[in-house]
């Protein structure tokens, strides 16, 4: 026998659908979460433990190194490794501070480092014969400056030595004032930033390190190994890659030497005029390419076209 529902049967149905539909909305609508851009590029879990294995290693050998060094026992310790804005970092650079300017190669980008000067009349008083006692908070003499200078290359030594596997090289270039500091990268940027804890027996302070996003890029992908993923790529992709490769176009100039002209033959140019260089006339012209220059070379005439005959290769243009 056929059932017939009544209207108030059916708008209970109804009401009952509308309910489910409404639950099942909201249960979707509660797994969704907003995506902070801001967090794009953080340090993995994975990254940041071999990061700290890296540095550990690192602390280790200064530990060791630095305490020859100055003939006392002292202790270095990583204590933290994090992604902050280069203006925060400068936030916490005490005002009575070392810092100096860390150039890395192969990338020949600069890094910072900072010391704090609380540990430094106790380090001078060690390698000047005394036994290691604490001083006052103040700037440092000249002598003073070359001796923590000293130190800070001993600093970059046992770096290159602990970030072999990266393959970086710290190079010490100089000590950099406080309002010089903040030009060395974009205030803005991305760094990494590495803390370590420098405790001696009457005296303790902190190293950090900060390097910009393109270091920091760098050895996350090696130290993660993927930079290992070039070499499966398969014989067709590499030959397409080649391929496009050799397409790409370079700024490129034959021009002569850079020269210098007194500001009155400047104040005197006009059309017609002739200017005495100061160069041999058989000089050759400079091939640059990509602003690098790479060979001596003589123009020449190529049909209806302007031409380069190369002559000598210029040394500190090859691209290694």
């Amino acid at each position: 026998m056929e059932k017939t529902l009544k209207q108030d049967e059916i708008d209970a149905l109804f009401q009952a659908a509308r309910s489910t539909m409404s639950e099942g909305s909201a249960e979707i609508k509660a797994r969704i979460l907003p995506y902070n851009f801001a967090s794009a590029g953080q340090i993995s879990t994975e990254q940041l433990r071999a990061i700290s294995m890296l540095n550990d290693l690192f602390a280790r050998n200064l530990t060791h190194n630095l305490s020859a060094w100055l003939r006392t026992r002292l202790q270095v310790n990583l204590v933290s490794a994090e992604q902050i804005p280069f203006n925060e970092f400068l936030l916490r650079i005490p005002e009575i501070s070392y810092v100096a300017s860390i150039r890395l190669e192969p990338l020949g980008a600069l890094s910072v480092l900072q010391l704090d000067l609380g540990m430094a009349p106790a380090m001078i008083d060690l390698l000047l014969g005394g036994e290691g006692q604490p001083g006052e908070l103040r700037e440092l003499t000249d002598i003073e400056e070359a001796i923590v200078a000293s130190i800070v290359e001993i600093v970059c030594r046992e770096l290159t030595t602990a970030w072999q596997s990266v393959g970086l090289s710290f190079n010490f270039e100089r000590r950099q004032m406080q309002t010089q500091t903040a030009r060395i990268m974009p205030v803005t940027e991305k760094t990494l930033c590495l803390s370590f804890e420098i405790r001696m027996q009457e005296s303790s302070g902190l190293l950090n390190l900060a390097f910009p996003a393109v270091v920091a890029n760098t050895i996350l992908r090696r130290l993660t190994g993927e930079w290992g993923g070039r070499r499966r790529h398969s014989t067709e992709t590499r030959n397409r890659l080649e391929h496009a490769v050799r397409r790409l176009q370079f700024g490129a100039a034959l021009q002569l030497p850079s020269v210098r002209i007194e500001a009155r033959e400047l104040e005197d140019l006009a059309v017609g005029k002739l200017i005495r260089l100061a160069m041999p006339v058989n000089r050759l012209s400079e091939l640059r390419v990509g602003g690098q220059t790479l060979f001596e070379a003589q123009p020449i005439r190529m049909g209806m076209h302007r031409g380069a005959r190369l002559e000598t290769a210029m040394e500190e243009g090859v691209v290694q």
